[in-house]
């Protein structure tokens, strides 16, 4: 059933503001605090004006562990509320509804400080200038600061307004582009280069790059795969495993109920910060579908499932839409609320749950030194393979299969009596398009039917309940409506993901929207000047300046991912304008690409498509589908795909069409080899070096 409003009757609580109108579970969590919070809208923008005020604005998101301890620490206390009420007009924003809001204030806060973080609080001038900002700050702190701030204000307010327009100076300078002019040079052999620089931060020994905390970055890793495999490079393809198995084995994989948390605290994948977030199983779930093509390794496909049924036990509503992401915390046994409290386990109860197989279930998940976290709880995480722990207990691999699954049963039916961790139910059009396509990446590699028709579940779900009449898309879904104009990415995810879409099914209709999506951003995202685009919509509000995202981060770049869309686009409509834009767009980027890989991964990606062969692979006949099917069993990144099982008039289809047989084409360069009917012949014709 869909999740109902968290709404509550003003009544039950002493203090109630005006956050108790809002949808978004982050802000609907303040609610009832005794801090004034306001909604970031133009209304409360003209209050700040009106009563010549600052604006204190505090940014946050549901599942955020540290957003939760300042909350309780102060926004829960009457004398810091008080403290802010007659200082401030006190702003709440969710950086997942708002990632507009977000970047700016975030870019402010680095500025000032050189790092920052979740929770985000800034100080600006009621027109939205900040001058001071950071991350979480203790109780005391916090007033000491905000005291200060406000005498200052009283004082010297011409102090903080030159404060303020140097940093909003800062900001809009930190987001100036150029175009690039000078002649486009993509070849393999920089690429080559960029990734010996790169070898420098792994950890080759277990995987992810020399730091704490470790991060997924599905990116990084879905390139650094593609150009291990196209390179022959098999220590590149060594250390990728190496991560994907580590991180597998690791805390930072829920063994019990499947799914990624956001990320470890440190080096060995063990202690994760317990949130679960959509976007990364999204990801993660494309990523090792795409490298269990590569090596048929069983652990890989496990990961894959065990996460789909996560996210469709815990993640997808009754319209196959996905929610964003569950809490790190929740209650524990003294009723007091813990980070990770849900997924750790005592050794005593684990002894009582699992009886005599209990010495079996320590050797795997380590119930030892080497699995302990704190106050004696364990954080189950594994170091050695299923062959090892099989051969050291002289038992077979289906006994031990039979046994995890066992274990698993139990425990998550054990686990489910818990207090559970808060749900945030809004629905995101980018990060929905994200687990879209991790379900058709899935179904890709593993032919899964229900994964086809998860996939195309949420697919309907974004164009009935996201797409407007205009021809343009909503970002936020929650309790029956939907809102707020959708960021570029939005379009691009969804594009992406369409596209994807397109080639597991060979229904034109989801390519043909993919189009009409893209066309739609060039009017209301496109600079024609840089060649780049907007985060924002030009009929959205204007904020103190108007970002343009290039950096790869957990999720690749808005830019990144629209010129790859761009590239593939322009291939199946011949279009000429896309195909310029993107390689412009590539153009302008290229340099800080070869100085920061990690950072622009997924522009990688794109050189790569310029750098090398790229093939169009044409099927038409009546066993399409199934030649398409056969040909998805072998990793070929660099590749589009396009058929039909009837005569079509689709550009690459056109005159094609044989009711007697299925051709398959292969293309490359605008140049087409002699049609086969075999797959493996055609495979002969594309260069596959694994």
């Amino acid at each position: 059933m869909e999740c109902t409003s968290q709404n509550t009757e003003k009544f039950n609580h002493k203090f109630t503001n005006d956050l108790i109108h809002e949808t978004s579970p982050y802000l609907l969590q303040h609610a009832h605090n005794p801090v004034q919070w306001k909604a970031w809208n133009k209304e409360t923008l003209e209050i700040a004006k009106k009563e010549n005020k600052l604006l204190l604005i505090s940014i946050g998101y549901a599942a955020c562990h540290w957003c939760h301890v300042m909350e309780h620490e102060s926004f829960e206390d009457e004398k810091v509320a008080k403290l802010m009420n007659d200082n401030f007009i006190c702003i709440k924003v969710d950086r997942e509804e708002r990632p507009d809001i977000d970047q700016i204030y975030m870019d402010a806060v680095q500025l000032l400080n050189g790092r920052g973080g979740w929770p985000l609080n800034a100080v600006a001038l009621p027109n939205g200038k900040p001058f001071w900002g950071g991350t979480y700050f203790p109780k005391e702190n916090w007033i000491n600061i905000l005291t200060e701030i406000a005498k200052l204000w009283q004082s010297n307010p011409d102090k903080l307004m030159a404060y303020a327009e140097e940093l909003t100076d800062g900001i809009t300078k930190n987001n100036i582009l150029e175009f690039n002019n000078k002649r486009k040079d993509f070849s393999s052999s920089q690429i080559i280069d960029i990734v010996n620089n790169w070898r420098t931060f792994f950890d080759r020994k277990l995987g992810g790059y020399n730091q704490a905390p470790k991060f997924p970055m599905p990116n990084n890793y879905q390139f650094l795969l593609r150009h291990a495999v196209q390179s022959e490079d098999k220590e590149l393809l060594k250390y990728v495993n190496t991560t994907l198995t580590k991180m597998a084995y690791g805390g930072i994989f829920d063994h019990i109920g499947g799914g990624f948390a956001r990320y470890s605290t440190d080096t060995k994948w063990h202690i994760p910060h317990f949130e679960k977030m959509l976007y990364d199983n999204g990801q993660l779930v494309s990523l090792y579908s795409d490298a269990y093509l590569i090596t048929k390794n069983d652990l890989y496909k496990e990961i894959v499932f065990q996460t789909l049924e996560f996210v469709s036990r815990e993640l997808t509503n009754n319209k196959g839409a996905f929610y964003s992401s569950l809490d790190a915390d929740s209650y524990n046994e003294l009723n007091e609320k813990e980070e990770g409290a849900y997924y750790y386990w005592k050794e005593i109860e684990l002894k009582q749950l699992l009886e005599d197989d209990f010495e079996l279930f320590k050797d795997y998940y380590n119930i030892s030194r080497y699995g302990i976290w704190e106050n004696d709880n364990y954080v189950l995480i594994r170091s050695k393979s299923k062959d090892e722990i099989a051969k050291t207990h002289n038992i077979s691999l289906n006994i031990l299969n039979s046994k995890l699954n066992e274990w698993q049963t139990l425990l998550l039916k054990n686990r489910e009596e818990r207090a559970r961790p808060n749900l945030d139910d809004k629905v995101l059009t980018s990060w929905n398009s994200l687990m879209l396509k991790g379900y058709i990446d899935a179904y890709r590699v593993f032919n899964v039917p229900t994964y086809l028709e998860a996939a195309k579940k949420n697919a309907n779900f974004i164009t009935k309940q996201m797409l407007r009449k205009d021809g343009g898309l909503n970002r936020n879904y929650k309790n029956g409506k939907s809102n707020i104009n959708a960021y570029l990415e939005d379009y691009v995810t969804l594009v992406d993901a369409l596209i994807s879409l397109y080639e597991v099914t060979f229904e034109e209709e989801w390519l043909g929207l993919a189009k009409k999506l893209t066309d739609y951003t060039f009017t209301h995202f496109y600079d024609e000047d840089l060649h780049l685009f907007y985060f924002t919509s030009d009929e959205d509000e204007q904020l103190i300046t108007r970002k343009i995202e290039i950096t790869d981060n957990v999720i690749s770049s808005s830019n990144s991912i629209m010129a790859r869309n761009l590239f593939k686009l322009a291939r199946y409509y011949s279009d000429k304008q896309y195909l310029e834009v993107s390689s412009d767009m590539l153009n302008n980027v290229y340099a800080k690409a070869e100085q920061y890989a990690s950072s622009y991964a997924n522009w990688l990606q794109l050189a790569s498509d310029f750098s090398g062969d790229y093939y169009e692979i044409a099927i038409t006949g009546k066993e399409a589908i199934l030649k398409m099917k056969e040909l998805n069993q072998f990793y070929i990144p660099n590749k589009l795909l396009v058929g039909s099982t009837s005569k079509s008039d689709f550009l690459l289809l056109r005159n094609r069409f044989d009711e007697q047989v299925t051709q398959i084409y292969i293309c490359v360069n605008s140049s087409c080899k002699l049609p086969t009917e075999n797959v493996q012949d055609a495979l002969k014709q594309i260069k596959i070096t694994y």
